[in-house]
């Protein structure tokens, strides 16, 4: 059970106490959270010619790919067709420029689950990841704070105008034409009063697990994956039998050389991840678990004998919590019957990823096509001034499943930043006809009309 069980819920914050605290300093856009969602809607309303701030709480950028260590991006194609291209793109090639990456791969995902299902993604060393981040942001002259917090957006009437922020100096505000809302938990808009998903009412034990990711060194990763899928299987449900792993997984991706392995094995189930003794629990557990897991593989798993453990995530892996109820909400019919867009300003490739709650499997379905991501599921239906991006746009939890990919999240920050400087300088919502040209001229895919390349396997 969450550990928060007793507790008083949390409320929303009174929104006037923020009027006392001093402005330091304006920007046309403020992007609140620095992973891949935000960075790209950073660089992108930087780009436009916004004045553009971006705030971290951790020390670097990436988000889940870096220091919550899930070293791989998926979403960048749906089976061999790519549906991802411009800033995401720019950011995979300055990886495998630092040879942090050997590029777009096969992958068998979830190959000791039932129905494991092959797609391509992008491995890659996540300390590599943050040096390119840095240098992306760079390139765009936009400003970055880490080691800082938003604590609350500034509103007046219905229109977010800045966020309040904290870091070792203590709180001030920053006044902001537009914000864009990358938090992943859909904190400044639910600061602001938005409306959230009525999903979102559901409990801590409704909500998918998470997963506190590790790296192994001294991993024969060539002798584990000469192991038939089937033997894999069989000894993850040994684990499982016996109470020393979690889940249907003996997942983990690699770094160019092949030496180590960043696993993709622990499952905390029952979080609340908007409550911090939630999150608490979560990290202390996942890190137990990551000790069960390790004496497992080295007894039971070839390839791992020597294995010794290297790291441990900075932060847990979350997969739902807050999402908003925007103009529109995509749903899970959306994906499967194709539905097209006008103001469709992203492509989703899949799968649609849903983690058994409270159990030990996975549910996983690839589309036979291309997904298009409208507009309007970024754009709070109640809240002006303020653009969301990331697993927490207006999305069905099902949809949200299908949409939430780090690649598909690169996408639509990257049309985040384009709808939030276009509307700084205009001080009007801009239109999806802008919108889509501004990114179609960078390279950016924003309809099933833009996905045509194919996936050369190596």
């Amino acid at each position: 059970m969450p550990s928060n069980q007793t507790e008083t819920p949390m409320t929303r914050p009174v929104l006037n106490e923020v009027l006392e605290t001093p402005y330091t300093d304006e920007f046309d856009v403020v992007v609140a959270g620095g992973g891949a969602s935000g960075l790209m809607a950073a660089v992108s309303a930087s780009r436009m010619g916004a004045r553009t701030l971006l705030i971290e709480h951790a020390n670097c950028l990436g988000g889940t790919g870096t220091y919550g260590m899930v070293a791989q991006w998926i979403g960048f194609y749906n089976r061999a067709t790519r549906v991802v291209g411009g800033m995401a793109g720019e950011l995979a090639d300055r990886v495998v420029a630092l040879n942090g990456s050997e590029g777009f791969r096969q992958y068998l995902m979830a190959e000791a689950s039932e129905q494991p299902i092959p797609i391509v993604h992008f491995a890659f060393n996540p300390e590599i990841v943050k040096i390119a981040a840095d240098a992306l942001a760079a390139s765009a002259g936009l400003a970055v704070r880490f080691h800082t917090r938003v604590v609350a957006p500034v509103v007046d009437g219905q229109r977010v105008t800045g966020v309040v922020v904290e870091d070792i100096a203590g709180r001030s505000a920053i006044r902001a034409r537009m914000v864009v809302d990358a938090t992943g938990d859909a904190a400044v808009a639910w600061g602001a009063g938005a409306a959230m998903a009525p999903s979102e009412l559901t409990t801590a034990a409704h909500v998918q697990p998470c997963t506190l990711m590790f790296r192994l060194s001294n991993v024969d990763v060539a002798r584990f994956r000469a192991i038939p899928r089937e033997t894999k299987r069989a000894l993850a449900l040994q684990g499982i039998r016996e109470g020393r792993i979690f889940w249907e997984s003996l997942s983990f991706c690699s770094t160019p050389g092949n030496t180590d392995a960043i696993c993709l094995m622990s499952r905390v189930s029952g979080v609340d991840a908007t409550h911090a003794a939630d999150l608490s629990r979560a990290e202390v557990e996942g890190r137990q678990q990551i000790a069960s897991i390790l004496a497992f593989l080295q007894e039971a798993v070839p390839g791992f004998e020597k294995a010794t453990l290297a790291a441990v995530a900075g932060h847990i892996g979350v997969r739902e919590t807050r999402r908003i109820a925007g103009r529109y909400t995509l749903t899970e019919e959306d994906i499967l019957s194709f539905k097209r867009f006008p103001d469709s300003i992203a492509l989703g490739a899949g799968p649609l990823d849903i983690h058994e709650t409270g159990g030990t499997g996975i549910s996983l379905h690839v589309p036979a096509q291309p997904f298009e991501i409208p507009m309007r599921c970024l754009q709070p239906a109640s809240v002006a001034g303020l653009v969301v991006t990331g697993r927490a746009i207006s999305a069905t939890r099902h949809a949200n499943g299908g949409a939430r990919h780090m690649a598909t999240a690169m996408a639509l920050g990257e049309a985040a930043g384009v709808m939030a400087a276009l509307e700084a300088a205009s001080g009007q919502s801009p239109g999806a006809d802008a919108v889509r040209g501004a990114l179609r001229a960078r390279g950016g895919l924003v309809s099933t009309d833009d996905a045509t390349e194919t996936f050369a396997s190596h």
